[in-house]
């Protein structure tokens, strides 16, 4: 293997596990950062309504990406452990099986989304005010799709051989120019949310071609050769075994947060332009507590390719320690500022500011408890297992968050944004609890061994 990768497998894990989890939360920021450009500047040259149309699409892109994204991460784990276990031939396999699935995945979700955008928004509920602007977003965002596959999948491998720091790299630099290009097409060209959307497109196709060309200019089992591009069975199978419950898992987690965001509309501009804007700003320490999920993933993935068990408990009590540590100070900060923080992206609209911070309160306090669950996740995952972590989620999130919407949020008592975003703190505690039992089953299965 390449000397500069990260050895997982040996050594003190503490150091190595945060010199590799910074870049990723580097990358996250960075990320949001651009996409938050997006409706900074739709915001101060467009106007909130236009803010409530961006907003609008989060939940129906990640309903309807989120499968195959997690086709991504069965990429990643399938890599990691061929890493691990020092199968050089396997590797190669993966790689050269991932990156034709991810154009083909990419091709899929651009007809999805083009095709359905309206029918989307229409089940939605979404506002006549905002539903046209969110539909045209949706539409160019959609057509960088196959770009936006390429990268994950790239970047998957590139992290499970250890290398962080590239994925950050090229994502600055194609976020640089969505920045640029936000910028000339919302205030030369006029173009409202098209202009954002058509940057993010653009700068996505950038990552994915940096993110290509630094597979393929590494020099061990993970180099990239276009030519010998296939979709082999084997790897393809256990992508698909380890992936697409992790696909699964988000898009039925997504689901609940289309049917929150409709209850959200049900609110009206207001209460949309302020929930779009508060959930940005938590994106920050999601970023920064999902980057010790994506740590706890490739380090369990390789140290179980390689049988070494112990690790694994380590690796799951270091990641939760900083992930519990991380997302209370940041989500704590986040709405100690949360007015001044709000005000860069709402300008025109004074109340949607206060509701905003209504959500912040409940969501970005507690919101360490929301990466406790990811985290432990993310080792389960790595350990091996998919669909029970996968059912898990879907019962604890989805299926509580549905309850309390249909059953208690109908109260008048509880028919408030309050008493809707409280959904979201249960559901997080009952499912980390049960993810929790079923990692000790697991490692009391692996002692058995």
């Amino acid at each position: 293997m390449k000397s500069s990768a990260m050895d997982m497998c040996h050594g003190p894990l503490f150091k190595k596990m945060v010199a590799y989890t910074v870049p990723i939360i580097l990358t996250g920021v960075l990320q949001l950062l651009f996409n938050a450009a997006d409706l900074v500047v739709v915001g101060r040259f467009c106007g909130s309504i236009s803010v409530a149309a961006v907003g609008a699409t989060g939940s129906i892109i990640n309903l309807i990406t989120n499968l195959f994204i997690g086709l991504s991460v069965g990429a990643g784990v399938a890599s990691a452990h061929a890493i691990g276990a020092g199968h050089d031939e396997e590797l190669r396999d993966t790689v050269h099986t991932a990156m034709p699935a991810a154009v083909i995945c990419g091709a899929v979700l651009t007809v999805i989304g083009i095709a359905c955008a309206e029918f989307f928004l229409e089940l939605m509920k979404t506002p006549e005010d905002v539903i046209g602007l969110s539909a045209v977003y949706m539409k160019i965002y959609f057509a960088g799709m196959i770009s936006s596959m390429v990268y994950n999948f790239g970047s998957a491998i590139l992290r499970a051989a250890g290398d962080t720091k590239g994925p950050l790299i090229y994502l600055t630099i194609s976020g640089v120019l969505n920045v640029v290009l936000n910028v000339f097409f919302v205030v030369s060209f006029d173009m409202d949310v098209a202009g954002v959307a058509l940057a993010t497109s653009l700068s996505q196709t950038l990552a994915a071609v940096l993110v290509v060309i630094a597979l393929m200019r590494r020099t061990d089992s993970c180099r990239l050769e276009l030519r010998k591009m296939r979709i082999s069975q084997k790897p393809l199978v256990k992508m698909i075994r380890i992936g697409l419950p992790a696909g699964l898992q988000g898009s039925l987690f997504a689901i609940s947060n289309v049917i929150i965001q409709s209850s959200i509309n049900s609110f009206g501009a207001a209460a949309m332009s302020g929930s779009a804007a508060a959930s940005n700003l938590e994106g920050f320490t999601y970023i920064a507590m999902n980057a010790f999920h994506q740590t706890a993933l490739n380090f369990s993935g390789q140290n179980m390719g390689a049988k070494k068990y112990d690790r694994v408990a380590k690796i799951m009590w270091i990641s939760l320690g900083c992930t519990a540590v991380l997302g209370l100070v940041l989500g704590v900060l986040t709405y100690v500022f949360a007015r001044p923080l709000l005000g860069i992206y709402i300008t025109d609209s004074a109340e949607a500011i206060e509701l905003g911070v209504v959500r912040l309160l409940y969501i970005s306090v507690p919101y360490f408890l929301c990466g406790l669950m990811d985290t432990s996740t993310g080792v389960i995952r790595g350990m091996g297992s998919s669909v029970a972590p996968m059912l898990i989620t879907v019962l604890g999130v989805c299926g509580v968050r549905l309850a309390w919407i249909y059953t208690i949020f109908q109260l008048p008592k509880f028919h408030t944004l309050e008493g809707l975003y409280v959904a979201y703190v249960i559901s997080w505690i009952v499912t980390w609890i049960a993810q929790m039992i079923l990692y000790f089953i697991l490692r009391k299965k692996q002692k058995a061994l």
